[in-house]
């Protein structure tokens, strides 16, 4: 069966390390576009409505994350569960994966939807949003949360696109919709004044573009997507592989988001300049992860493809390498927040007092880069692995970090509000290092079970 190989990336051959970069740029610029759709909500609505506005979209920023959480994992397991067909060679088995996530990615993200729509309101009000911003907080959240099965749709057309190894795909669509969602923002939200709600509206629309037109691409230009009747059948087995590892990571995702929202309502008990200043500070953070995020998910292909082909070896070499290029990049990025964080900061708002406590939030953080780097390569290789427990445990300890060391920090009389991005840090040392170890055991498992495999060969 031919393929566009200008696209597609066999990953079980050739130099990993060359094989990850080659694959992780054009995924790393999709990122950083998909990165603009928020950044450019808050920089219009920031700039033109002002800082109330700005605190509203950042106060719905851990719910909708939830509620985004809950659909991409399971895009995210039939993704990892694709490339693992893809590395084995089974053409079928990759058609039907390709289907049944779809299916799955239909009907879920529309239940999840309603329900977040209903009660998007008593969330906000638990978090202790403040008055000021509730109003617009809702409505904004209200809108992402119909549009949930819009914004599901490209990270459903991405993930199986990526899984087969065709990153450059995604990043032309996502380009494309990214430059619309700015024009739809100035219309909307400076042209039509219709403030939070206009943002909201845009970025949905994007979303919807961006997925819609990958889809169709994809049928036209790869094989993999070119269906016949029988491809189009339910697989009660293969829907089964996908829930087995999409739910512990969609677990894993929504114990992460819920416990961003425990962070959130501390965050919002200092008042509107304090969730001005997090919400300006995660905007750029959000950057930061994107190169991390990036590295991780082309490792969880790399690794998916050649788990599928039985080359272990190649795993740990890519895992070596990628760490490597994360320390860089991390020690890179500490001087530029040291030295211009007022100056990032000030991008987003012209409020002094918020340019003032994000730059030194920005600081803070900084410190604890290379650990958020270390949870993602690790995930990376273990969701390759299709190693389910590790998601779950993994936002086990995030939800523990977050609902008792912001509270125990700020509680602290000389630290006071800084505890919020000290626990930031720290939550993430405890992540990573929790990351680490698992690889550590799950590696030292697969050496085992290779090594009896081989004897009972040899037998």
């Amino acid at each position: 069966m031919k393929t566009h190989r200008s696209t597609v990336i066999n990953m079980t051959e050739g130099s990993p390390v060359s094989l990850i970069i080659r694959f992780s740029i054009p995924m790393l610029i999709g990122n950083l576009f998909q990165q603009l759709y928020n950044l450019v909500d808050s920089v219009i609505v920031g700039q033109f409505v002002g800082a109330d506005a700005l605190a509203a979209i950042g106060a719905t920023g851990s719910v909708t994350f939830l509620f985004f959480a809950m659909c991409n994992g399971i895009g995210s397991g039939g993704g990892i569960i694709t490339s693992q067909f893809f590395g084995k060679g089974d053409k079928n088995e990759i058609k039907s994966c390709i289907v049944n996530t779809g299916y799955i990615m239909l009907v879920f993200p529309i239940i999840v939807g309603i329900v977040a729509f209903l009660l998007s309101e008593p969330i906000l009000k638990m978090l202790a949003t403040p008055d000021e911003i509730m109003a617009d907080a809702v409505a904004y959240l209200r809108i992402m949360c119909l549009g949930l099965v819009f914004v599901s749709l490209y990270n459903y057309a991405s993930s199986m696109l990526r899984a087969l190894g065709d990153s450059k795909t995604p990043l032309y669509f996502l380009i494309f919709s990214c430059l619309l969602n700015t024009a739809l923002d100035v219309l909307f939200v400076c042209g039509l004044h219709m403030s939070v709600a206009g943002a909201g509206v845009a970025t949905v629309i994007s979303q919807f573009v961006s997925g819609i037109s990958c889809i169709i691409y994809a049928i036209c230009r790869n094989e993999y997507f070119k269906m016949n009747r029988n491809d189009l059948k339910f697989d009660m087995v293969i829907s089964g592989k996908v829930l087995k590892l999409g739910i512990p990571l969609s677990l894993q995702f929504s114990l992460i988001a819920i416990s961003c929202m425990a962070l959130q309502k501390v965050v919002n008990s200092f008042g509107k300049v304090a969730v001005a200043a997090f919400t300006a500070t995660s905007r750029i953070e959000q950057l930061i992860h994107q190169p991390y995020q990036t590295l991780g998910a082309a490792l969880s292909t790399f690794t998916g493809q050649n788990y599928g082909a039985n080359k272990t070896d190649r795993i740990t070499t890519g895992y070596r390498k990628s760490m490597m290029l994360m320390a860089i990049f991390s020690a890179a990025m500490l001087p530029v927040m040291q030295f211009f964080g007022e100056v990032i900061i000030r991008i987003f708002v012209e409020d002094e007092e918020v340019i003032a406590m994000g730059a030194m939030a920005l600081k803070i953080s900084s410190f604890f880069y290379v650990m958020l780097g270390m949870i993602y390569v690790v995930r990376g290789v273990l969701n390759g692995f299709g190693d389910s427990f590790f998601a779950l445990l993994n936002g086990i300890v995030e939800v523990i970090g977050r609902f008792i060391v912001p509270v125990l920090l700020t509680q602290i009389s000389f630290i006071g509000l800084w505890g919020i991005w000290w626990s930031v840090g720290i939550v993430w040392s405890m992540s990573g290092f929790t990351a680490w170890l698992r690889y550590v055991w799950y590696k030292k498992k697969r050496i085992k079970e290779s090594n009896i495999g081989a004897e009972l060969a040899a037998h």
